[in-house]
């Protein structure tokens, strides 16, 4: 199991470890590649790898635009394509996305394929990503979001040439550390706003996300992949068409 604070790793790891898992918690930097390959490695050195959960990421009020799109948007893509050239037969993956990159406006066929299909090196190039044209930090969440999307459905492809699959997940506000970093930031009123007055009326817990997953990655999902699922209460059908839908 791989976080950027080791500390962090090894509280989660303990937990694990105490409901009767065994796990190796590594200190890994989803921004860098080499960390990404050390983490692969490392897991390689107890068998094939079978499995993968990406849940890394920081949020709008969390990091700046270069770190939001340097973790959240490039070091997903690296995992989805590291993985999937070492993937065992039969193996899936999951990665977390998010709700937010449901909400902005459609970018268009020709720059979904860019964000789809563009080699990972050079896809912070992409005129769509540079920083003139970003606007703010939720505008960077929003476009690395989207992204990983369109990668899982690019590398659904490949990882099914080694008959692996794998999918994502766009969660909603889900009562975790990094939403409640949310709640006391500068967009805390919107989000607050946006559960409450979602259908559910009400965010969501990490089980709710988590029973999601196991269908995914358990052989009841075995038809399922390069797809995305969204978990969000119907906050964004209320965004849409709903009392969420911005003013005019």
């Amino acid at each position: 199991m791989g976080d950027k604070n080791l500390d962090n790793a090894k509280v989660i790891a303990k937990i694990m470890e105490e409901a009767g898992f065994d796990v190796l918690p590594i200190r890994t930097d989803i921004s860098s590649r080499e960390s990404i390959l050390n983490l692969i490695a490392e897991g390689q050195k107890y068998g094939d790898i079978s499995a993968l959960i990406n849940a890394a990421g920081v949020s709008p009020s969390q990091a700046p635009i270069e770190m939001i799109l340097n973790v959240d948007l490039y070091g997903t893509a690296v995992i989805l394509e590291e993985v999937g050239k070492v993937i065992a037969l039969g193996g899936v993956g999951v990665t977390i996305s998010s709700q937010s990159g449901h909400r902005m406006p459609q970018l268009g066929v020709e720059i979904d394929e860019l964000l789809a299909t563009t080699p990972t090196e050079e896809l912070l190039s992409l005129e769509v990503l540079r920083p003139e044209n970003i606007k703010d930090t939720l505008h960077a969440y929003q476009m690395a979001k989207r992204c990983n999307v369109k990668r899982v459905m690019f590398e659904s492809i490949r990882w099914g040439k080694r008959g692996a699959r794998i999918n994502s997940i766009s969660p909603g506000i889900i009562v975790t550390p990094l939403a409640i970093d949310e709640f006391n930031g500068p967009r805390g009123g919107f989000y607050k706003n946006m559960f409450a007055m979602c259908p559910a009326g009400r965010p969501g817990t990490a089980d709710e996300v988590a029973n999601v997953a196991e269908l995914l990655m358990r052989p009841h999902g075995a038809f399922i992949t390069g797809f995305d699922f969204l978990i969000d209460g119907g906050a964004t059908a209320s965004y849409f068409y709903g009392p969420l839908k911005p003013a005019e």
